[in-house]
């Protein structure tokens, strides 16, 4: 699996497999299906509440622990200096781990300068090799940095064709800062398993839509952790490996951007009060 070498010298890689929404119920069989084809890096976060049952996938898959690669995320409640190290020590005694690989800040509200200096400490006590943040647009991202020791390693945010963040990742890139894209296959949303461009690209290679999707945002060295609950569809996400999108397929991607989420927009006032108002302890 090819990785991308993050602002620390961590080796993260470029795909993975994400569990959002997965019914916790659900979360040890879809991950034990994804470890068994060939998935090694994965993705969850405690407002999940599935990362206990990521954790005995883990667990039962008996990999060794220097092969997989594992994220999971702070949610907003539970920040604050005390508040992130209580939350870290629960997530990572969940997941049945000695050491994370990535943690992230998962929403840009609350006090997140104070877990921010947290997870700086925990990464210098050697707890956790890398930290980031998820869904920082590039002003609170600039900020977080020019104000603290440690610049995040990763900023999680939602990418795909339809909305590309191609100004985000210039940001980011100049700033030491990796991309990774929530969401790579727009959830399914603007008929993306549909889209006339996508499927003739897939055609000329002998394709899918999904994989000259993540096939087009690895070549723009974005990491991606697309979903999915079916052993087939988990085997044709990781296949994207034996072709090359042209500089033309890729341009022609790059015109469907508009500049639009098809999930919600983190600057929306409603929506910060909505994922303000939700707490998962």
């Amino acid at each position: 699996m090819p990785t991308v070498t993050l602002n620390n010298g961590v080796e993260m890689p470029i795909l993975g497999f994400g569990v959002f929404q997965v019914p916790p119920d659900e979360t040890e069989r879809v991950v034990t299906d994804a470890l068994a084809s060939g998935y090694r890096h994965l993705d969850t976060a405690a407002a999940y509440g599935n990362e206990e049952a990521v954790g005995r996938a883990i667990k039962a898959s008996g990999l060794p622990r220097d092969e997989l690669f594992i994220t999971t995320k702070l949610w907003i409640h539970d920040g604050g200096e005390d508040g992130t190290k209580r939350a870290f020590d629960t997530s990572l005694s969940l997941l049945g781990l000695d050491e994370l690989d990535l943690y992230l800040i998962h929403q840009p509200f609350g006090d997140y300068y104070s877990s921010w200096r947290a997870m700086q400490d925990l990464h210098r006590q050697g707890a956790i090799r890398a930290i980031g943040v998820s869904n920082f647009h590039p002003d609170r991202l600039v900020d977080l940095i020019d104000h603290n020791d440690i610049t995040p390693a990763v900023n999680q945010i939602e990418t795909h064709p339809y909305f590309q963040r191609a100004g985000d990742q210039q940001l980011m890139t100049e700033r030491g800062v990796q991309i990774e894209s929530w969401g790579p296959l727009a959830e399914g949303k603007n008929n993306i398993f549909s889209d006339p461009t996508l499927t003739a690209i897939g055609q000329a290679h002998g394709k899918s839509v999904a994989q000259v999707t993540l096939r087009w945002l690895i070549q723009r060295g974005v990491v991606v952790i697309p979903k999915s609950s079916r052993p087939e569809r988990m085997a044709e996400n990781l296949d994207v490996f034996d072709f090359q999108l042209t500089d033309d397929e890729m341009a022609r991607i790059a015109a469907l951007d508009t500049g639009a989420s098809v999930a919600f927009d983190h600057r929306d006032p409603a929506m910060v009060s909505r994922l303000n108002g939700v707490r998962i302890n």
